[in-house]
């Protein structure tokens, strides 16, 4: 067994600054909210291969004027080539931008966790297992959510209905998880 773990974006840190290529051929940086909004939501997705990220996808565009109206825009992102997401689009039906070829070196530096494929007809290249970050205003993360498997995701509206609560300035709610191991007393 591999003990090279790969480490974890923290919240409060700056959210890592890299170039995507969207599906309709453009690159930008990951993280570059649009339409007035200040905060970005980055999905990362398994793939095509995924008919659990599709059904995510597809649920996540409902809440997109809910989370522009908070000034929360989306971007999701793969793995996958250019070919892979031209024939996942024929099974989405989304209003976010769409990005591919995520690459390992960046997968390692989101601390994503990243999984090899069963077979040739699974995909044919290793993928990143979903994740989710919420970047404010600073280019922070607020919020991130990390699974190993594709059963393991944030309820949309749970984290729709959180971000509008934090995004209320009246309730001053500050980046949560942000005490380090040493900082904490351990109880005996």
């Amino acid at each position: 067994m591999s003990t090279d773990y790969t480490p974890k974006c923290h919240p409060s840190t700056p959210f890592p600054k890299f170039h995507v290529s969207l599906a309709e051929g453009q690159n930008r940086l990951l993280v570059a909210p649009q339409e007035d909004c200040d905060w970005q939501l980055v999905v990362v997705y398994r793939g095509a291969h995924c008919p659990l990220c599709t059904k995510f996808l597809n649920r996540l565009a409902g809440f997109k004027p809910q989370l522009k109206a908070i000034g929360v825009d989306i971007i999701a992102v793969s793995a996958d080539s250019a070919e892979q997401l031209a024939r996942h689009q024929e099974k989405l039906s989304v209003n976010f931008p769409i990005a591919y070829g995520l690459s390992k070196p960046q997968m390692h530096q989101l601390g994503l966790y990243i999984s090899i494929p069963r077979s040739p007809q699974e995909t044919d290249h290793d993928f990143p297992e979903p994740g989710l970050f919420v970047v404010n205003e600073a280019g922070n993360i607020q919020v991130v959510d990390l699974s190993n498997n594709p059963f393991s995701r944030p309820d949309l509206e749970a984290l729709v209905s959180g971000l509008t609560w934090i995004r209320d300035p009246d309730n001053h709610y500050p980046i949560r998880g942000t005490a380090h191991y040493n900082d904490c007393a351990l109880e005996s």
